[in-house]
């Protein structure tokens, strides 16, 4: 499995930390949250790529710069850049759902603009080679179609693989995906494919939403939200989390940082009524010790 980019949430720190659980999964690759592409920024000043050895060398996942940005001459800097500092995969993002991003036709904005797309996964692919540069993106924008009617152009490309999460950006991460939509993309690719898109976790095993995918064949599968979410029941998750916390007050210094950060996370735990409360009391939290004292509450044997 590869492991979503969750902006705030799958940061370096949380891979870190979180780096025994996600072998235990059996994930083997994550992707970084997206990281700008702008012209004569250095990316290796990005938070998610210092340092770089640590990243490229951290066990068996494998690190995958994810970039976000519509200048072909801007990304092939910044791919230059992580090349030379041993990153040996870079992804595009092509799926962004939100508006102030995709209205900018950037991330999923980009299915709108069909050359400039073209000319992006061209850099990409030229930049890292060939099987080392890769798409993550939606369906379509408004339309579940509007991806397959640019499968023909993507499929010139040597991609490493495509991405698919299976919504539109309207959608946002509201509704159901549309599992037949994603099967006729699989028909027309001639890409290895990765299913993104409400993919579950229950007793070690993936499971995809609605009918699931019948006969495609996976290259792989991207999982981030139900990852998250399922930490919440780990026995030893006080734990992890006291580990989080330190890591996160060494990278950034300042408990407002460090609160931001957590409540990022503990967010996604709010689905469950055993966290629901709990998540109400954490965004009133002020201090780091504060929300402490909150975590220790929740998870101790007498609560």
């Amino acid at each position: 499995m590869i492991l979503a980019p969750l902006r705030g949430v799958t940061v370096r720190s949380f891979r870190k930390v979180f780096s025994g659980p996600l072998a235990e999964y059996g994930f083997t690759e994550a992707f970084t949250p997206f990281i700008a592409a702008n012209s004569g920024v250095d990316p290796l000043k990005d938070r998610e790529l210092k340092p770089a050895v640590d990243d490229v060398s951290s066990g068996r996942l494998l690190v995958t710069p994810q970039f976000i940005g519509k200048d072909p001459a801007a990304l092939k800097f910044c791919l230059q850049r992580i090349k030379a500092h041993g990153y040996k995969t870079a992804d595009l993002n092509c799926g962004c759902p939100y508006p102030m991003v995709r209205n900018k036709f950037r991330g999923s904005g980009l299915l709108k603009t069909r050359d400039v797309l073209m000319r992006m996964i061209e850099t990409g692919c030229d930049v890292m080679g060939a099987g080392a540069f890769s798409i993550k993106t939606r369906l379509g924008v408004e339309r579940t179609d509007e991806l397959l009617g640019l499968m023909q152009e993507i499929n010139r490309f040597p991609l490493r693989f495509l991405t698919v999460h299976a919504r539109t950006a309207r959608q946002m991460y509201d509704g159901e995906c549309d599992m037949q939509a994603f099967s006729l993309v699989a028909s027309q690719s001639a890409i290895p494919l990765v299913f993104n898109g409400d993919a579950a976790i229950e007793g070690g095993r993936v499971r995809f939403p609605q009918e699931g995918i019948g006969d495609v064949q996976l290259a792989d599968v991207m999982i981030g939200r139900a990852f998250v979410r399922e930490l919440s029941k780990r026995n030893d998750i006080g734990d992890l989390l006291e580990r989080y916390i330190l890591e996160s007050i060494a990278e950034f210094g300042s408990d407002r940082a460090v609160l931001g950060r957590m409540k990022e996370l503990l967010a996604y735990w709010a689905v469950f009524p055993a966290w629901a409360r709990t998540w109400r009391i954490v965004k009133m939290a002020r201090s780091v010790e504060e929300l402490r004292m909150i975590i220790a509450h929740r998870i101790s044997p007498s609560d």
